[in-house]
């Protein structure tokens, strides 16, 4: 049992509340245990300068901690004046994934902007982003009448290994104190967009990683079967 007392291959408590917000298009409050981020989609007519003229549709993201969404407050990165590192690589990740999910010679020249606020944060804020966004994109998408142009739901999730253990889901105390940490993002009937692995203090084998990869697997399942729950929603 780990020190939240959850088996080594059990997911935190996951739900996505869709409508969170009045105005975005799409808007979900993310929950991954204690981590919560809301994300918001919406979708726009115009395209960047360097897909002009290409009939192709694009998607970018941002992503940020508030102040207090830590135990300790930091100061918005707006009044420090730019971004740091980390959440210049989180937001990259987040869009990379979420452009997978997107036929973009449908969607036309239009752009889809998600947005992914951190208001509290135990570990795997980028996976509850990516996976909470999927929704919200969904949502985007139905309100200008574009929902086929969502391929398939698209879901993340953390592993680590501790002492040799292999865990899914890792919480802030998991992940801080890791020997190997890992992301794995997945495209339902399609297989992994991206996998973000670190050995943060010892290195791994294959043997190693191929438990992991078990792991995540199991985890993307149980995101995907309530993200299609609630993808089956979208009709109502």
């Amino acid at each position: 049992m780990r020190h939240n007392d959850r088996e080594t291959d059990q997911m935190r408590s996951v739900s996505f509340a869709r409508n969170y917000t009045r105005h975005a298009a799409g808007s979900v409050l993310a929950e991954f245990g204690d981590t919560k981020v809301i994300c918001t989609a919406i979708v726009e007519e115009g395209v960047p300068r360097f897909l002009k003229g290409s009939k192709r549709g694009w998607l970018t993201a941002e992503y940020g901690m508030l102040p207090s969404s830590t135990n300790t407050r930091n100061d918005r990165e707006a009044v420090r004046g730019k971004q740091n590192g980390r959440s210049i690589e989180i937001q990259r990740l987040i869009g990379r994934s979420l452009r997978a999910m997107v036929d973009m010679e449908k969607l036309g020249e239009r752009t889809i902007k998600v947005d992914c606020d951190v208001i509290q944060a135990d570990g795997g804020t980028r996976t509850a982003s990516i996976s909470g966004g999927a929704i919200a994109i969904c949502d985007a998408l139905r309100s200008v009448g574009k929902f086929e142009e969502s391929i398939d739901l698209i879901a993340s999730v953390s592993v680590g290994m501790i002492e040799g253990e292999i865990l899914l889901d890792l919480d802030y105390i998991e992940d801080s104190g890791a020997d190997t940490d890992m992301n794995f993002v997945f495209l339902e009937n399609h297989g992994f967009i991206e996998i973000q692995g670190t050995g943060e203090k010892k290195a791994f084998t294959a043997a190693d990683f191929s438990k992991m990869l078990a792991r995540a697997e199991k985890g993307i399942e149980n995101i995907l079967s309530i993200q299609r729950k609630m993808l089956g929603e979208l009709a109502e």
